[in-house]
């Protein structure tokens, strides 16, 4: 079932653990496949990522991005672009430091879409006004992110206190290490390779899911 409003949207994400980012050929694989295994993990919000892509290119994947999300109830984003976000009706649009500035963002995706934004410190968090969610890291240093050093936890720890909407711990995230990123206070995250690489991706996203389900029941957060 499709979400199509601002307010279920953001009461959507309000709830969502869980966020993988993935391209076109995610592993290597067929999206499709990934997509429903993933989602049937617990995956709550999907963001395709396609940097190099033609814009035909990117709106071909996005049709099975939004069925899969529909299908279960998902949200989907598209990354940094919001005017592909609008045409491929996507829910949001996750943007860079780098990528247009939010109010110009805004509008173009009107006031129904989502905007998330990328952070990499605790200034970068408090400066992320009129977004819906903000990612925060790279925690670890992660080869999805050349070039970009990893943070550690103490953005976290700070967003965990500060950000004003919700955030998801990001970079480098796994079943094995997200009890850090839960410590540090994230009751949500975004992982790429975790899911997208993994042999059983459905697994992976369950194993995810079940610790961060498990933080939340015992602490659960506001904003955070």
């Amino acid at each position: 079932m499709r979400i199509t409003t601002g307010d279920e949207r953001r009461a959507r994400l309000a709830r969502a653990r869980l966020y993988l980012v993935c391209g076109a050929r995610p592993g290597g694989r067929d999206a499709d496949d990934l997509l429903a295994a993933a989602l049937a993990g617990g995956v709550d919000v999907v963001q395709l990522r396609e940097k190099d892509a033609t814009e035909d290119e990117v709106l071909c994947a996005a049709g099975t991005f939004r069925a899969r999300c529909d299908e279960a109830g998902a949200l989907f984003v598209l990354n940094d672009r919001p005017d592909l976000a609008v045409a491929a009706g996507a829910d949001g649009v996750h943007l860079g430091q780098d990528d247009l500035p939010v109010d110009e963002a805004r509008s173009i995706v009107g006031d129904d879409r989502l905007i998330g934004r990328s952070t990499h410190s605790a200034e970068q968090i408090d400066a992320a006004t009129g977004v819906d969610y903000v990612a925060v890291g790279p925690v670890h240093a992660t080869p999805t992110k050349p070039g970009r050093p990893a943070v550690g936890l103490d953005p976290v720890r700070h967003a965990a206190a500060h950000a004003r909407v919700p955030f998801f711990a990001i970079g480098g995230i796994d079943p094995g290490n997200v009890d850090g990123a839960i410590a540090a206070g994230a009751r949500r995250v975004v992982v790429v390779r975790a899911i997208a690489e993994a042999a059983d991706p459905k697994a992976a996203a369950r194993d995810l899911r079940r610790a961060l389900d498990a933080a939340w029941r015992e602490a659960p957060v506001g904003a955070a």
